[in-house]
């Protein structure tokens, strides 16, 4: 069995590789869709990845995973810290979700110190660029296999 992933980024996501100051690192976006997509087949899932940089949009993603996907990972990049409407529609999402992030949140701005989005989250990977979306994915695809394997005993 396949199991399908959304794989949602926010706000500015689409801009990586392009900051000056390097902080989400010199890798492009579509490269790291790329990247990602590779790793998901190699561990067997089906990644569905998008980015929006409206709010509306993400919850609206978030609701229809709970019938077309059986994971999400989620980078809501600046709405992590002020959206209770993703944290609302994450907490009605049966599925394993993991918080994902680019950069150590705790070596930013304090107000990055907080993540709505980690109250829903199953676990969170932060500060290790694209390889943290890899990483997510991988436990994605464990948590997953965990549940299956459970489910079957």
């Amino acid at each position: 069995m396949t199991h399908r992933v959304f794989f949602l980024n926010g706000p500015n996501a689409n801009l990586y590789g392009l900051d000056k100051n390097g902080t989400y690192g010199r890798e492009s976006f579509a490269s790291i869709q790329a990247r990602c997509e590779r790793h998901a087949a190699g561990l067997g899932l089906s990644l569905d990845f998008r980015q929006s940089n409206h709010e509306g949009v993400l919850v609206d993603w978030i609701q229809a995973a709970r019938l077309d996907a059986d994971a999400v990972v989620i980078n809501a990049a600046g709405l992590s810290y002020s959206s209770v409407p993703i944290l609302d529609a994450l907490l009605a999402f049966d599925g394993p979700i993991i918080e994902a992030h680019m950069s150590n949140l705790w070596k930013r701005e304090s107000f990055r110190h907080h993540s709505y989005v980690s109250k829903a989250a199953t676990g969170v990977v932060a500060g290790l660029g694209a390889l943290g979306y890899e990483l997510a994915l991988t436990a994605v695809a464990a948590l997953l296999q965990e549940t299956t394997t459970s489910a079957h005993s």
